[in-house]
């Protein structure tokens, strides 16, 4: 135990990582040592379990929350919300003429071969895209003037159409925001409850489908952003924690809680941007420069490199489900983010994918989660189908009785049955080889995303370090 005295005031800083499934807090004392709390995420409001595993911290170290210099969080919320689909209902206003530009979008597929393939469908459906009279030239000069009118009958469809949040992106707007900003000030007089996003505000660049399109996923974030953050302010600071709150962002680096309530667009990938710094950090600490970045987490599983101790860092990146590579060749599978962000591949495999039998009789594990809530068939919270965690625990590679430092109880026996009853017996297999073969496919699954980081970019992994650098490497082992 380390009392409040055996430390500077305010220079204790902690260290938060809210996952699909836990939610890790750091505390890091001026002296170097630390304390560390893993804790079930709470997916309704994942304050609450940021706030608990906070208060739980300090009590180990025997701190007062003043003591706290600085919260540095990386959240999954954002990029949760594009995958769950559960953002705001949007709208879009833009000028006349590109009313489409969203479905349009680059022309390009990301598979030549796959006649399958179905484009994603828009954050904003057609009917919620409205059209603005005004046009500027690419030079910046006024074509027509902004028809105020037109942009106050917008506002009072969306009112009617009960949206949330509006994205507002014009021709040209990179190069003279006037019609604009004009706009976005119109749509917040006429209706103060919706939340609204120009353009020129997070992308004031050239590239008229990018521009739209980062500034539409910005709008479809601000709710669940706004009240999360909010909220997670307020739980802080009811348990007396008035530190300032830094927010990951996608790049690597940090941004205000302020800054992320408005530009949520910056934080999609905060959660793993963090994982990447820290293992540079701890790479150049080791004298290891190059490496191999892998994070499993309860949903997904995440790999990057780093060269010569420096970060892969990108312009642009598509975020999408199943696997998200950030190949330069890849295009139009996902939701455009014209953001700088770590160069990071993300599959859809962690600790709580959840395995089954698809159509043609094949095992197929993930990309749905059970999540932290309700959880693997272990947790005994209702979840019936088999996870890459049951698996484990069916062959004996985790505690039976409790995971996370002793605070989650589990049961083996619900994981032995969910086995049986949706891998094994279907397949006809015994539950030790059917627990086996979801974990195979697994790590199949996962090495995807480090093959898209080295393999496919001609580099060898056998000449790179791989660090591990994850909750699942300790809770959820699935490495072969």
């Amino acid at each position: 135990m380390i009392s409040g005295s055996a430390t500077s005031k305010g220079k204790a800083r902690i260290g938060v990582d809210v996952g699909g499934t836990f939610t890790d807090v750091v505390l890091a004392l001026p002296d170097g040592r630390i304390h560390v709390n893993k804790t079930t995420t709470t997916p309704v409001d994942p304050g609450e379990g940021v706030a608990a595993g906070i208060a739980a911290v300090l009590a180990a170290a025997a701190l007062d929350p003043s003591d706290v210099a600085e919260v540095v969080h990386g959240t999954t919320v954002a990029s949760n919300t594009i995958l769950q689909k559960i953002g705001a209902r949007t709208g879009l206003l833009t000028t006349r003429g590109f009313r489409d530009v969203l479905e349009i979008a680059r022309i390009r597929t990301p598979g030549m071969f796959d006649l399958a393939w179905r484009k994603p469908e828009p954050l904003v459906p057609r009917r919620w895209r409205l059209e603005a009279a005004e046009r500027i030239a690419a030079d910046g000069s006024i074509v027509k003037p902004l028809d105020e009118a037109s942009v106050a009958q917008a506002a009072a469809f969306f009112l009617a159409e009960q949206i949330d949040a509006v994205a507002v992106c014009f021709i040209n707007s990179c190069v003279n925001d006037g019609h604009e900003r004009r706009a976005a000030a119109i749509l917040r007089e006429c209706a103060p409850a919706l939340l609204v996003t120009a353009s020129c505000e997070v992308l004031p660049e050239i590239k008229e489908y990018e521009r739209t399109s980062t500034a539409v996923v910005n709008a479809y974030l601000l709710p669940a952003m706004r009240g999360y953050l909010s909220k997670l302010a307020e739980r802080l600071s009811a348990i007396g924690v008035k530190a300032p709150v830094q927010v990951m962002a996608s790049n690597g680096g940090m941004i205000g809680i302020a800054t992320a309530r408005d530009r949520p667009v910056f934080a999609v990938g905060s959660g793993p941007a963090g994982v990447v710094v820290g293992t540079a950090r701890l790479g150049a600490t080791i004298g290891a420069r190059d490496l191999i970045v892998f994070d499993m987490g309860g949903t997904t599983a995440k790999a990057a490199i780093v060269e010569g101790g420096e970060l892969q860092v990108v312009s642009e990146y598509e975020f999408r489900d199943g696997i998200s590579t950030p190949s330069r060749f890849v295009k139009g599978a996902g939701y455009m983010l014209k953001v700088p962000a770590i160069d990071i591949a993300e599959v859809g495999s962690g600790g709580g994918s959840i395995a089954r039998i698809d159509a043609g009789g094949l095992l197929v594990v993930g990309p749905e989660s059970a999540g932290g809530d309700p959880g693997p068939a272990c947790y005994g919270r209702g979840t019936e189908q088999p996870t890459v965690t049951d698996a484990n625990m069916v062959l004996g590679f985790l505690n039976p009785h409790a995971l996370a430092g002793g605070s989650l109880v589990v049961d083996a026996t619900l994981s032995c049955c969910a086995v049986e009853q949706h891998v094994a017996h279907p397949l006809k297999l015994t539950t030790d080889d059917a627990a086996h073969g979801i974990r195979q496919v697994a790590n199949v699954n996962m090495a995807r995303a480090i093959r898209a980081v080295t393999v496919e970019r001609g580099k060898d992994p056998r000449d790179l370090a791989l660090i591990a650098f994850c909750a699942a490497s300790r809770y959820s082992p699935c490495f072969d």
